[in-house]
């Protein structure tokens, strides 16, 4: 499995002048059902955006966009390190524009996600140093079907690895001697891993990896394992006989399927090299992103052999030393790409929630916080946000609500709201029905009071946590709220309702809005056209 990474390592760090100051490393702990991200000590909340691919390699380009990132709310920005810019010459680091990264950004009260550019971005091997690009006899290239050679550094080349895990090994080690006031608290380990333009390598150590027997290690995880595997990775293997033994075609059958669970053990177990290499130096937690595949599509037709869902077994028994996988979404059907990251103890993060301007993005959020306990998102491309864009009122109001999101999480007491998408766009209008607390809530994503050609129902989202026996928080825009007793028993009142805001943790009470603005005592109404807390408190009668 992979390991929950719960490393909590006090480090001493002594400033010329001052006494040495106890500093926790980020770290991932429990709370409930939820696992949560620790930062300074205490739960966090990572309201991110991340940069788009350059914009952190040059410090003077970088430093203009800081006021702007600053600006629209984020509390962490997601960076790249790159593999070809700190080791321009094998074995001489050079850590100048990371450390110009995290002073700037600390300079901004910013936390950071360090992405790792090292053998992968995207599928593709172009931050590898130039060393390694023109040395294609010592560091092999992954081959396609037809033998031809790909951009793509062959996972079965164990001095490729190795040089990876050297790079990773030192930018760790200069993370732990430099990075002082912690201002990274999660590293993301490559980018987007998948081989094209076929399902595997077909390099010749990839061939004879292929015809060696499949790791033990894998055998017994799918025999331990047989009530929650993936229904693929079943099928492949039952299509053979459930066989406990032999090559990977044998356990796996030869078609593109089976090549792919095999070239996602070669991808894992290079991946654990690389992070058992930095994780001994600097053990903050590690987690891997995942291009995701579109519906119909065949291993070879999309970046195959990632951390996919149907491939998570392969990964996290190759790769113990990565804390949790994380997928990138950007297809509409955001609901149920989420739900498929979000079983067992590890954390939910979406380090790419879409494209930056992206309507539903907010919605998005609202929910993978409210019901799937996420410890963060972080849109796409972040300095291209516009001052009108949707997430800066979200992020707002998320920045109040942080200490009672964290304080709930894990204790199922919150509920994220938002009408699913398909994958081609549509949107499931239909009322949803959530029972919290002692309460039914019937959740309208279609405002009642506004024309329907002046709504954006994507859009619309809303966070309901319960705050007491039959209290509730119920904050979004464009969600109407009815209650009922699930019982029967009794009927539902509306005792208040009150519009505020949150201060230091402490919610501060606006208009009462027991009157129009709740149909007169029939709903709860979070207006469509702008961000809104409301303290909702309801009683019974007969």
């Amino acid at each position: 499995m992979i390991r929950g990474g719960l490393v909590l390592m006090a480090l001493l760090t002594c400033a010329a002048g001052n006494p040495c100051v106890a500093q926790t490393l980020a770290h991932l702990a429990k709370q409930g059902a939820a696992t949560q991200l620790i930062v300074d000590g205490h739960a966090y909340l990572i309201l991110g955006g991340e940069l788009a691919n350059s914009s952190a390699s040059d410090l003077n380009y970088l430093q203009k966009l800081w006021p702007a990132l600053e600006g629209a709310g984020l509390n962490t920005v997601l960076a790249p390190v790159e593999w070809d810019q700190i080791e321009a010459e094998e074995g001489r680091f050079d850590f100048s524009v990371l450390d110009g990264l995290l002073l700037q950004a600390g300079a901004h009260h910013l936390h950071v996600v360090l992405l790792w550019f090292g053998s992968w971005k995207n599928s593709m091997s172009t931050y590898v140093p130039p060393w390694v690009k023109h040395d294609f006899k010592r560091f092999a290239r992954a081959r396609a079907a037809d033998g031809v050679a790909q951009d793509i550094l062959s996972p079965y080349d164990l001095a490729s690895a190795q040089a990876d895990a050297r790079a990773f090994a030192a930018l760790m080690a200069h993370l732990k001697s430099a990075d002082l006031k912690r201002t990274v608290i999660l590293v993301q380990v490559e980018n987007e891993i998948g081989m094209l333009p076929s399902a595997r390598d077909h390099s010749a150590a990839a061939d004879a990896a292929l015809a060696a027997p499949v790791p033990q290690a894998l055998m017994n995880a799918l025999r331990t394992n047989r009530e929650h595997l993936n229904p693929i990775l079943e099928s492949l293997w039952a299509a053979q006989g459930h066989r406990t033994g032999g090559s990977w075609a044998d356990v796996f059958g030869a078609g593109a399927a089976g090549e792919e669970v095999f070239q996602a053990w070669g991808f894992a177990a290079y991946v654990e090299i690389i992070a058992k290499a930095g994780r001994a130096v600097y053990p903050i937690p590690l987690y891997l992103n995942v291009a995701l595949n579109r519906p119909g599509k065949l291993p070879g037709e999309y970046p195959s052999a990632g951390p996919l869902p149907h491939l998570f077994l392969v990964w996290k028994t190759a790769a113990p030393d990565i804390d949790f996988i994380a997928p990138d979404i950007y297809f509409a059907d955001f609901v149920g790409r989420l739900d498929q990251f979000a079983a067992g103890n590890s954390p939910v993060f979406i380090p790419e929630a879409g494209h930056v301007g992206d309507a539903a993005a907010s919605a998005n959020i609202l929910y993978a916080i409210g019901t799937r306990d996420a410890i963060g998102a972080s849109p796409f491309s972040i300095e291209h946000l516009e001052p009108h864009d949707a997430l800066i009122g979200a992020y707002a109001m998320l920045h109040q609500l942080a200490p009672l999101i964290l304080a709930h999480a894990g204790q199922g007491e919150m509920r994220g709201l938002r009408a699913p998408v398909a994958y081609d766009g549509t949107v499931n209008q239909a009322p949803q029905i959530v029972d919290l607390g002692a309460i039914r809530f019937t959740a309208n994503f279609v405002d009642p009071f506004t024309a329907s050609d002046k709504q954006d129902v994507a859009s619309h989202g809303a966070l309901l946590i319960q705050t007491g026996p039959d209290e509730f928080v119920a904050a979004g825009k464009g969600v109407t709220l009815a209650f009922a007793d699930p019982a029967g028993k009794f009927r539902i009142g509306i005792e208040q309702i009150v519009e505020g805001q949150y201060q230091d943790g402490q919610f501060v009470a606006g208009r009462w809005l027991n009157g129009d603005e709740s149909h007169q005592g029939r709903l709860l109404r979070l207006p469509p056209d702008a961000w809104s807390i409301q303290h909702l408190k309801l009683y019974r009668f007969q």
